[in-house]
């Protein structure tokens, strides 16, 4: 199904309805993204975004450097891995820099929202959960796949050791608590083919 089908004869188009999209690391949340944008619907991509906005906003530039110090920024651009390690092991510093960042990506996102004409568009972001921005969804996808599934994708694309990525695993939302609180979820245990057919069961449901 593409949005064609779900837009044609649309005169007065309604604000659009926005899907949350999620998915813990290693998922293939990014891969289903990709299929939706290649069957016509926006998406949002908040990691992308969040990247951007915090290279180009004087403010937030000067509030993170106050909270990390002026190594979080190498030549004006953010450092990410020296952020990462600050923050990894520090539940309170990381509320304390989403509770700077997160607020600037809302603004954005919603111009972004404002400039789309389609009648669903996607959120992308591996918080939706965890910061409750399902709440502010019209509905919520998760991608999910087995533990060791996950891991083996993200060692393949990523310079990181099992135990590492097993640690980031640990630290995020359980899955079965995120099962819990999805409005829709797409196992992506098989291969790319089987995805976009569960992406497709996905947007007829959601029709």
């Amino acid at each position: 199904m593409d949005i064609k089908d779900i837009n044609q004869n649309q005169e007065d188009i309604p604000p659009p309805r926005i899907i949350g999209l999620t998915g813990g690391i290693g998922s293939g949340k990014t891969s289903v993204a990709k299929i939706l944008e290649q069957k016509g619907f926006p998406v949002y991509y908040s990691d992308d975004r969040a990247k951007n906005i915090v290279n180009q906003d004087p403010e937030l530039k000067d509030h993170i450097i106050s909270l990390l110090g002026d190594e979080a920024y190498l030549d004006g651009i953010y450092n990410r891995k020296y952020v990462a390690g600050k923050v990894f092991n520090d539940a309170g510093l990381l509320d304390q820099l989403n509770h700077l960042i997160h607020p600037a990506v809302k603004i954005d996102f919603e111009k972004w929202v404002s400039a789309q004409t389609s009648e669903f568009v996607f959120k992308e972001t591996a918080l939706l959960f965890e910061l409750k921005l399902n709440e502010q969804c019209y509905k919520s996808l998760l991608v999910t796949a087995d533990d060791n599934l996950r891991i083996k994708r993200t060692m393949d694309r990523d310079d990181k050791t099992y135990r590492e990525i097993e640690t980031i695993i640990q630290k995020q939302m359980p899955e079965k608590d995120k099962i819990k609180l999805a409005d829709y979820v797409i196992y992506n245990n098989s291969d790319r083919d089987d995805l976009i057919i569960e992406t497709d069961r996905f947007l007829d449901q959601l029709v």
